[in-house]
């Protein structure tokens, strides 16, 4: 473990990694607009500055996560934080498409072997039981307080100062965690004679991880089943059934398919693909739904979040006490159920309302966000054999990205045909686009029910005396 003397700056840099993750994912919304007129974006081409991201994080995630096992989780952090800092400073010196692109794709390779980095280095500096959890909390708050804060530091950096200062913004902030990264965090790897790359297997699942994203998020725009996309979703499937079939074969394979035994796992990755389906939508349609029938500013759009972003610190503090009271299972069950009403009440909202009609759901909809995001990563914790901790939170974060992409194409196509809509939404007249809107929250309810199920059917439920957050620690 680290020393008590350097936890408090530990986990200041892990929980500052975990929220300049999901800021990132959501600060480049307000920005487009104004990048995409400078650089010259056609509306299709404008997409890949969102799409490079998602692509590169969701696809390299699996093989972030074995690295971080084998090659050390600290050494593996501070090499993600200089990838992650280095495509934020090319981002902000993007004078091309094509350099933008690239420098959001490398944003999002850092991401990829950032996120299971850090969250196996909450493991090993910080003891088990209620300092874990309270680490856990923590850093998982900032989580949800990234995503709130994104559009919200978008409208004031890009109306104040240039779409360019929403990538610059990472850059200090990739050099502090870089500077104190190696005095503040344990190292923690394993030994070297379990070093084994199974490079077969990471090929295969990397690629087809890559070809299937890339499907994902192309095939809402070319369509479904266009020769466009779908040859994309078959290769990328053949290549995760060789995966499966090298996997079995291999010495020592990327992924052990004996983790799925674990139901704390499976249930936590599932658990994540449908927290990410339903409380993942709400920002796009949130901001929809300001901006395009409220018609507030981009900044005052951002504003609007802030409950969002104070609930979710709120919930955060209430996650020890409700896992030694109802368990993981009870706590995400909760969480879950707290989404659902968020959502309903987000139903009722109006073409001619206000801000102040918004408050009520996102504020319940914050307190379930912060029990869901951190119990599921304590769920898919437990048990777990130390030299695995970095692919079992990439397994989870892996359902977080494929949740997230699957749920707004989802929702999307039932918009679509349950309307009977021609118009994009973003061409609609407001009172069409409010309806749109309410189906979209009325699908993330539905999810969320699903989630309930998910968390008291999937996830073990010991008893709260024996619950003490990860029952495996990360070896040094």
């Amino acid at each position: 473990m680290s020393s008590t003397r350097f936890k408090g700056l530990a986990l200041f840099i892990l929980a500052i990694s975990q929220l300049v993750l999901a800021l990132d994912y959501t600060i480049i919304f307000v920005a487009m607009p104004s990048l995409g007129s400078e650089l010259g974006f056609s509306a299709n081409h404008l997409q890949w500055v969102v799409s490079a991201y998602s692509l590169a994080y969701g696809g390299f995630l699996l093989l972030g996560g074995r690295l971080s096992d084998l090659a050390g989780r600290r050494r593996m952090f501070m090499i993600a934080m200089a990838l992650f800092g280095l495509g934020s400073l090319l981002g902000g010196l993007a004078e091309s498409q094509l350099m933008l692109i690239l420098a959001r794709g490398l944003q999002g390779l850092g991401g990829a072997l950032l996120s299971p980095a850090t969250l196996s280095l909450i493991m090993s500096n910080f003891d088990e039981g209620p300092e874990r959890n309270r680490a856990m909390g923590i850093w998982a708050s900032m989580g949800g307080v990234g995503l709130s804060l994104g559009l919200l530091l978008g409208g004031v950096l890009t109306s104040y100062i240039g779409w360019e200062a929403t990538f610059y913004v990472n850059v200090p902030i990739a050099l502090v965690a870089l500077l104190l990264a190696p005095v503040v965090l344990a190292e923690s790897k394993l030994s070297a004679a379990t070093k084994h790359y199974d490079a077969a297997g990471t090929v295969s699942v990397t690629a087809g991880m890559l070809l299937l994203v890339y499907y994902l998020v192309q095939a809402p725009v070319e369509g479904w089943l266009s020769a466009a996309t779908l040859p994309f979703a078959l290769l990328g499937a053949a290549l995760l059934l060789a995966f499966i079939v090298i996997e079995k074969r291999t010495k020592e394979p990327l992924i052990s398919f004996r983790m799925f035994r674990n139901r704390n796992l499976t249930g936590a990755a599932l658990t994540a693909f449908l927290f990410s389906a339903s409380f993942g939508s709400l920002y796009y349609f949130l901001t929809l739904y300001t901006q395009a029938v409220l018609n507030y500013s981009a900044i005052q759009s951002g504003f609007t979040f802030l409950p969002l972003t104070l609930s979710a610190l709120l919930g955060a503090r209430m996650i020890n006490k409700m896992l030694s009271k109802a368990g993981v299972a009870g706590t995400i069950a909760a969480g879950m159920g707290l989404g659902m009403i968020g959502f309903l009440l987000l139903t009722r909202l109006s073409e001619t309302g206000s801000a102040w009609g918004i408050i009520p759901g996102i504020v319940i909809i914050g307190i379930g966000q912060a029990l869901v995001f951190t119990t599921m990563f304590i769920a898919g914790g437990t048990g777990v054999d130390p030299k695995e901790q970095g692919v079992a939170s990439a397994l989870i974060s892996t359902g977080q990205q494929i949740g997230g992409a699957i749920g707004l194409a989802v929702i999307m196509a039932i918009i679509s045909a349950s309307l009977g809509l021609n118009a994009t939404l973003e061409t609609m007249q407001p009172a069409e686009l409010n309806r749109a809107i309410h189906t979209a929250f009325f699908i993330s309810a539905a999810v969320t029910v699903l989630g309930v199920l998910v968390a008291l059917i999937a996830l073990k439920q010991p008893k709260p005396s024996k619950l003490d957050g990860f029952k495996a620690t990360a070896s040094h």
